[in-house]
């Protein structure tokens, strides 16, 4: 628990924020409003300084966010900076005012009194290095670009299904759907009417220019067979315009793709260049790509958690138990960190095919009954301990070590 004689807290907004400062008796020693700009900023710091802020001994700061300019600023001094969630922040203000009331000022006291009574019930902001940070600025836009890929993908489908089922029923994969393939043939075919013209060698000719390189007589064959396939029309207008969509919604698609790839090169490439790469990517199932999003949740201050089970459950990988006289419940963590939860489950399933340990655990968890999903987490939820125990080392991943039961039972098969 932070040892200061001051604390500080900041409600922020989108254009000025309110600060409040108070010691360790809960008497308020000085607020202030000030704006969000650089004149803002080293007002705060002053105020900081009349009231006892050193190189040596910064106050620490509790604020609703964890993302912006102003934080980052406060936290390139150096201090603490806790990120303190709006709804554990509610339920302070519930505490301190019966009538529940609420103002600017209010909240940045009730933030600075929740470093004074429970700092330990919250973790600051981890000490991540410069790279870090990128990192977790692009694995993030190169997630959030793949959602957009997926959201924009459905929505051509939907719009498809009203007037060109055959289309869809040519490219009903959807990982083809969103493909370089098909969105070079619905560009040139948006239509029913232009797919019955289509021809064999025009669209063998798309295909190339799209990448296809094999078998190109036979995919050919196949979605002109699909496209020519009988089907319903809208009326040739109203075909028409609905094909003007097509080629709005596709091209955002096209926007969605070109991102997410982009993205992908430069969050792998960035992510090799980190120290704990060859740690992370010496896991089974983790790539580059993979791999960057576990460092951008992770970080790399290994001071962040205390411990296997703190990360775990800030993974949402571990589970909740609830007991009460007889009466006892494990359930799944809903509260976590949705981004590394998501990572959670490709690695998992990525590391099936890859290590033999990893797939006698899943196999293990699924003869006691649990489905897919839970097994699937709870290997994650293994795993997540070994990295943590390797990046605090700095040694690499042993399938021997992390699934020594396995690894004997195949030694003694191959004896």
């Amino acid at each position: 628990m932070p040892d200061n004689d001051v604390y500080c807290g900041i409600d922020w907004a989108s254009d000025h924020h309110d600060i409040a400062l108070i010691d360790q008796d809960g008497t308020l020693v000085a607020k202030a409003r000030v704006p969000d700009d650089a004149t803002g900023l080293t007002t705060l710091l002053d105020l900081l300084a009349e009231h006892g802020d050193t190189a040596d001994k910064p106050i620490p700061v509790a604020i609703e966010t964890s993302r912006g300019l102003l934080v980052a600023s406060l936290r390139a001094t150096g201090r603490r900076v806790y990120a303190i969630n709006p709804m554990a922040a509610a339920r302070y203000r519930d505490r301190t005012a019966v009538t529940r009331k609420k103002s600017d000022h209010l909240d940045a006291t009730v933030l600075a009194n929740i470093l004074r009574t429970d700092a330990a019930a919250h973790r600051p902001l981890p000490a991540d290095s410069e790279l870090a940070q990128a990192i977790a600025v692009l694995a993030r836009a190169q997630q959030d670009a793949v959602w957009d890929r997926t959201q924009a993908g459905n929505k051509l489908r939907s719009h498809l299904r009203e007037y060109f089922p055959a289309f869809l029923a040519a490219f009903d994969d959807p990982a083809k759907f969103t493909g370089p393939v098909a969105r070079a043939v619905l560009a040139a075919v948006a239509t029913p009417e232009v797919a019955a013209r289509l021809t064999v060698g025009r669209l063998r000719t798309l295909l190339r220019k799209a990448g296809r390189q094999r078998g190109l007589d036979k995919e050919a064959a196949r979605i002109l067979s699909a496209l020519h396939s009988p089907q319903m029309r809208l009326a040739p207008l109203v075909e028409q315009a609905m094909s003007q969509r097509t080629l709005a919604l596709l091209r955002q698609l096209d926007a969605a793709c070109a991102s997410a790839d982009q993205l992908e090169q430069a969050a792998a490439g960035a992510f090799q260049t980190h120290a704990d790469a060859e740690v992370i990517a010496s896991f089974p199932g983790l790539g580059p790509l993979l791999g960057a999003r576990v460092l951008a949740e992770l970080g790399d201050d290994h001071d962040r958690f205390a411990d296997a089970r703190a990360l775990k459950a800030y993974a949402g990988s571990a589970p909740i138990t609830r007991a009460s006289g007889k009466k006892t419940s494990v359930t799944a963590r809903r509260v976590k960190n949705d981004r590394l939860a998501s990572v959670g489950y490709r690695w998992a399933f990525c590391a099936l095919t890859t290590s033999p340990g990893a797939r006698a655990h899943y196999d293990r968890r699924r003869q006691a009954g649990e489905r897919h999903v839970a097994a699937l987490r709870n290997l994650f939820n293994r795993l997540l301990g070994c990295l943590h125990h390797c990046l605090q080392h700095h040694i690499p991943y042993s399938e021997a070590i992390a699934f020594p039961t396995a690894t004997q039972d195949r030694q003694g098969l191959a004896a």
